[in-house]
């Protein structure tokens, strides 16, 4: 029998390409085929002829060192078949095991490797006559610092209940070079009950996003599996680590701010739940237009504009500590929240430094129905967003937005 391991080396933004080097673990498998009372080498066809030893060649020996992590291990019997195939580090009850599948003769392994581990391949193989031989042999993998490797943080959190506008954001800490978004957009997967369709897009070489041509239908279960654990990102940078995470779409609530009227219309569930008077930013100021998501709920915060450039001396400064029922819309400062300060112009007049003010209770109101996620459409105003300021995935069109898709570069 012959067990090997098969490296696959992955790259580029042309798709996959493989070019597969074997690497053969020693396993030498005596395969025990004599019967009744005759010998190995009798010659003698009546009392049965015994099967010669297995050749094994091996290009790696068993105890292999320094086996890079995106090593996709394969083995395969020859003059038998699998019983069962068992992939492991080593490590007691914190041990992590490959998943595989048995496919006639050969096992492969559905996961790359992590680094600085050792790992046990272990099993069965049967011969031709079905008598089980066992086998186990050990390969250590290359160690990798964190600066080698690039973690992914996803959002949602898991668990999490959202809005029917929410995106899937994938970040990571170490940039994913250009040439292999595509590989690592293949792993990427995003499933939901009922289904959707969508498409990822890559805002920089940190960040992408995934989001549905329309928005998510209210009460759908959503999964991300992310399985980037070992990916060569480029650079000698690979993936850190597969996760999987899922969460919830909530009750749809769905907004449009009219900043020329001063009036702010809420459906939730498309129907028309309250018309609220509101106040947006004044002439020098103004709310920027277009599709803006809730970003982060805060039941208080406190507002500097220092924080968005202002100079404490200057005319329009302020600073206003414990403000209420606080939604985040943009990262420049943006926030829906209660401003008791400015009531009296709330229907009537723009007065603010771009946010958007009700009355306290309507405040109060709109925060305790509001998920991060929910959509939230300014119109009438003369100040366009600005891409990436905040969330700003809706005000791209569903044609533009899967142009910004790796493998939609490709024509996959």
């Amino acid at each position: 029998m012959i067990v090997q391991f098969v490296r696959t080396f992955s790259g580029g933004g042309a798709g996959v390409r493989g070019a597969i080097i074997a690497v053969l673990l020693g396993l030498a498998l005596l395969m025990a085929c004599s019967t009744g009372g005759g010998s190995a080498d009798s010659g003698d066809d009546a009392g049965g002829q015994g099967a010669a030893d297995a050749e094994v060649s091996a290009s790696v020996k068993n105890g292999a060192t320094d086996v890079p992590v995106d090593t996709i291990v394969r083995t395969a019997v020859e003059n038998g078949r699998f019983d069962n195939v068992e992939l492991i580090t080593e490590g007691g009850d914190e041990a992590k095991s490959v998943s595989g599948q048995i496919s006639g003769n050969t096992w492969v392994a559905s996961g790359l490797l992590e680094p600085g581990q050792t790992y046990v391949l272990r099993g069965t193989a049967l011969n031709p006559e079905d008598e089980p031989e066992q086998f186990k042999r050990t390969f250590t993998t290359r160690a990798l610092t964190l600066d080698q490797q690039t973690y992914a943080s996803v959002m949602p959190l898991n668990g999490e209940t959202v809005g029917v506008g929410m995106p899937v954001i994938v970040q990571f800490d170490i940039p994913v070079q250009k040439k292999q978004r595509a590989l690592f957009e293949r792993k990427m997967h995003v499933k939901s009950k009922p289904s959707v369709e969508g498409s990822w897009n890559w805002l920089n070489e940190r960040e992408a996003h995934w989001r549905p041509k329309e928005y998510w239908p209210a009460g759908t279960k959503v999964t991300v599996d992310l399985r980037l654990n070992g990916l060569p990102a480029g650079n000698g940078i690979y993936g850190q680590k597969d996760q999987k995470v899922k969460f919830t779409v909530g009750k749809s609530v769905v907004s449009t701010v009219d900043v020329r009227s001063h009036k702010m219309q809420v459906k939730i569930n498309g129907k028309l739940a309250k018309t609220l008077p509101v106040t947006t930013g004044d002439a020098s100021h103004q709310s920027r237009d277009g599709v803006k998501l809730v970003m982060a709920k805060l039941p208080t915060v406190d507002m500097d504009a220092a924080s968005t450039g202002v100079d404490a001396d200057a005319p329009d400064y302020y600073n206003i500590k414990g403000v209420k029922w606080a939604l985040r819309l943009t990262n420049s400062g943006e926030f829906i929240h209660a401003a008791p300060w400015s009531v009296g112009s709330h229907g009537n007049a723009n007065v603010s430094h771009g946010c958007t003010g009700l009355s306290t209770s309507r405040a109060n109101w709109f925060y305790h129905i509001s998920h991060r996620g929910d959509p939230i459409k300014y119109i009438n105003s003369s100040r366009q967003p600005e891409p990436g300021n905040g969330w700003t995935d809706w005000n791209v069109s569903w044609d533009e937005w899967q142009k910004g898709s790796a493998l939609h570069k490709l024509g996959a």
